[in-house]
Formats: C-alpha cells, structure tokens, sequence
C-alpha cells in the first residue's frame, strides 16, 4: 500500500533516467550502425578504366585515395565523421584499350570519370545510409527483444545523425583542397616528380591530346626508311636498339615495343635508369621487358637498385651485366652498372667524386683487357665511366644525360650517349621544354662487329608532335666528331594506317 506522504522520484531523478534512457538508446543505435557500415558498407564500381572500391569509415572528414601498391593521397575536402575511401584495385585492359583508340572518348576522359564517381559517391550514400538504419534497428532489436519502441526510436535516431553528417559535409565543403593533396608511401615523391597539380594541368591536357598520336606514329617512321641509305651499302647487319633512361614512362615501353617489331631489331641494349627510385612497388612496372621478344640486355643504371636488377634478370631472355659479357646474334657485348645509386642518401652518393665513375670504367676496361677478342661494344651509364674504355672497344653506349651527344674520343673509340626513351619519365611534365622520346637503331657487321650506321629516332614531348629519325652512315675511319653520310624525314603526329 502506497505511502500518501512518499513525495515520489524528484525530478532530477526523473530527468536523469530519462536522460540515460537516450544515452542507451543512442549508443544502441550508434553501435549498431557503425558494425553494419564497417561490416557491409563497401561498393564495387568502374570509374573510368579503374575497378575501384568505395566506402565511408568513420574515421573522421576528407576522402583519401589508395594506389596500391604506390601509397595513397589524402584531401582535407570537407569535415564530419565519416571519410570517403576510394581504393583503385585494377587498370580494366579493355575499357582503357577501347578508351586510348577513340580520340573522342580520351578528349572527354575527365568527364567520363567525373560522372562514374559522382554516380559511385550517390550509391555508396544510399547504400550506407541503409545499412545505418537497418544495423541500428536490428542492433535495437537484439537489446530490446521484442519490444517495438526502440527500433523505431533507433531509426529515427540513426537517420537524424546521417542528415546531421551530410549537412556538416555539404556546409564545409572545400573544392580548393583537391589541389593540395597529401601523399604517403611512394607518392610522397609525387610532387618533387611532377610538380604541383596547378603546374602540370594545363600541360596534362596536351599530353593527353598528343599522346596517343605520338605512339602510333612510330608507325610512319618504317616508311621513312625508304628514303634513306643503306646502312654503309651492306644488305645483312645486324640491329640493336640503344635506349637509356626510360624512367617508368609508358610511353617509353610503347616506343621500345614498335621499334623491335618495326625495325626487326635483334636485341635491345638498354644503358640503365628504367626506374627513378628503384623501390619494390617501381619494380612491378617494370617485367615487360621480357615480353619484347628479343634478347634484352641491360645495366644497372644510379635510379636503379640492386632488387631492380635482379627482377630484370629473371626475365625471360635478359641479361644484366655486371663487369661481365654476353654475346647477341653473334655481336660481343660487355658493361657495368652505375657505381652510385643517388635515391639512397645515407650512401653520400650525391657528394662522390667523378673518381669513382673513372675507377668503374677502369675496372671494365681490365675486364675487357681478359677476354680473348676485344668486344665490340661497352655499355655504361654514367658517360664519365668511358674514359678509360678509349681504345679499348671501338663503340661505347652511355646515358644519364638525357641529352642525346654522338663523339670520337681521342683514342678512336665512338661514345653515343642516348638521350631519354621515357623522355625523362614524368618529370618530362614539369619543365618549360618538353623532354623528347629518344632510341637509336645500331646497324652492325655481322662478322666484325663494326659499326656501319645508325637511325636516330625521336619523338616530341609534352605537346609536340612531330616524329623524326636521321640515318647516319658511318665511314670505314673516322675522326673528331661525327661525320658521316645522314639523311633523314619526319612524320607529322596524325594516325597512319
């Protein structure tokens, strides 16, 4: 029997239970829908040539994205609770082939992505947005059993905070964050390589335009041998194809690629630096150069690692010298790697002297000194490393510079330094001049080795469009610089069939 004189629960006690009622309600509710979005609250979708994944994490504002395996980019874009992950798994061959043949999809490419995530971001919402709701409501269910209140108390709850999280997004929205991206991983390189997004915009939109053309038009250089001499009036050479410093450029693969098949080359003879930093996630670009069909020959070059030059090596039908020598369609080859490997900083590799450069070619040269026969070609990275090769072979390939050079060293030695197959990889984009893609075809004597002349073949950079090669036929003596017979043609950057 009640007490008339028992005042009851005072109202702070009524206010506090009602109070921790909410509070259970909500962290219920909360809970419930965090398991659900953490469990199931991911999208598969095409964006572009990409197959991507999307979701929302509750890990505070922004959208980061992840290139595996390169590292991934962060953009402080709007503020809230949740962060837009977007994860790129995979380049769709077909998507991308159908998308670099048709001029008029690549022009729109920009677009056409812009719509893909745009379209991805609205399913990813709807689609978190009811795990939310149905994880709160089902985590309400399991608390309360079978009572009917709190779940709907537990959707309400859980649809207000979503429309709360939207509205913080959409009132702290920053569009000028995407270009101030934060980079980790590998991409903390990202700028030093090709500067900031503002600097390389407008340059990107005629690299994309002329692209394509430019790596077609390999195609038209073929014709062009017509027109030029003979390769010092022989009718069987050899061909080996000189190129130096790919640096990761596509493109620069493209242009390998053509040429061996264009110009029925029997070897490629690569002088180093097909990476730029010569790290683990760099070298998975890197195995299609056992896919040429030809035997690949190479050295390490100072943007390459020792783990670079071991994944090339397990590459079907390459080598990869190391004071050592190899012979191709019957042309005997040695070489060296770069003494210096510049990326690793603790080395003090930046502060060597041009000593260390000498006592490589030097000990190459005491190589060479070994061998029954003096060979036929040296292949060093560093032109600085030749000097002591003067007199010792009769042709020594070099790179590094970028800049393509043809010289007679005062010992009789010719020294072709290559300038850039990747025309300087994607720093190519950062500078006022465009960095040019370069390779040259050698034409040998099948029985001496001799050098009898060779096609040098260029194609523009950034935003240019013009594809040349220049034949020079080598006199039996030669002298000083360079002097032989030369012809050459152009190709204008416009499709050929």
């Amino acid at each position: 029997m009640t007490d008339p004189t028992d005042p009851g629960p005072s109202p702070w006690a009524r206010r506090s239970r009602i109070a921790g009622s909410w509070a259970v309600w909500v962290v219920v509710a909360l809970g419930g829908a965090l398991i659900a979005v953490a469990l199931f609250g991911r999208i598969s979708a095409p964006i572009g040539p990409f197959d991507t994944t999307l979701a929302f994490r509750p890990v505070g504002g922004g959208a980061q994205v992840a290139v595996p395996p390169l590292g991934a980019l962060a953009v402080d874009v709007y503020d809230g609770p949740l962060r837009l992950e977007i994860g790129l798994q995979r380049v769709d061959q077909e998507r991308a082939r159908a998308l670099a043949s048709d001029p008029v999809r690549l022009a729109g490419v920009v677009n056409e992505v812009t719509d893909d995530l745009r379209g991805a971001v609205v399913r990813l919402a709807w689609t978190t947005a009811g795990l939310a709701i149905g994880g709160a409501v089902l985590a309400s269910l399991v608390v309360y059993r079978r009572r009917w209140r709190e779940p709907l108390l537990a959707a309400g709850i859980t649809t207000v905070l979503l429309v709360g999280t939207a509205g913080i997004g959409a009132a702290t929205w920053r569009p000028e964050a995407l270009s101030q991206p934060k980079y980790t991983g590998l991409l903390v390189n990202a700028n030093s390589l090709i500067g900031s997004a503002e600097d390389i915009a407008a340059r990107f939109d005629a690299y994309r335009a002329s692209l394509e053309d430019l790596v077609k038009n390999v195609g038209s250089l073929y014709a062009t041998l017509s027109a030029l001499p003979a390769p010092g009036g022989m009718t069987d050479t050899v061909a080996l194809l000189h190129i130096s410093d790919l640096h990761l450029n596509p493109a620069g693969f493209d242009l390998v690629r053509q040429v061996v098949d264009q110009f029925k080359v029997d070897a490629v003879l690569d002088t180093g630096d097909i990476t730029d930093w010569g790290s683990a996630p760099e070298n998975r670009l890197i195995t299609s150069v056992g896919t040429f069909g030809v035997p690949y020959v190479y050295i390490r070059g100072n943007h390459d690692s020792a783990t670079t030059a071991a994944l090339v090596a397990a590459q079907p039908r390459t080598t990869v010298l190391d004071d050592s020598a190899v012979t191709v369609a019957g042309i005997e080859i040695i070489g060296a790697p770069d003494p210096l490997f510049t990326p690793d900083k603790s080395t003090g590799a930046d502060d060597a002297s041009d000593d260390v450069l000498v006592d490589s070619g030097q000990r190459l040269a005491d190589f060479a000194g070994t061998l029954d026969a003096p060979p036929a070609i040296a292949l060093v990275h560093d032109p600085k490393e030749a000097g002591p090769l003067d007199g010792v072979v009769p042709l020594v390939l070099a790179g590094h510079k970028h800049t393509r050079d043809v010289s007679i060293m005062d010992g009789g030695t010719r020294l072709m330094v290559e300038g850039s197959t990747g025309g300087a990889g994607l720093r190519g984009l950062q500078g006022e001049e465009p960095t040019p893609l370069t390779c040259t075809v050698l034409y040998l004597s099948p029985d001496t080795g001799e050098l009898r002349a060779y096609d040098e073949i260029t194609l523009g950079g950034l935003g240019e469009t013009e594809v040349t090669i220049q034949r020079t036929v080598v006199p039996l003596a030669v002298t000083g610089r360079e002097e032989g017979a030369t012809g050459g043609g152009s190709a204008p950057a416009s499709p050929t069939g």
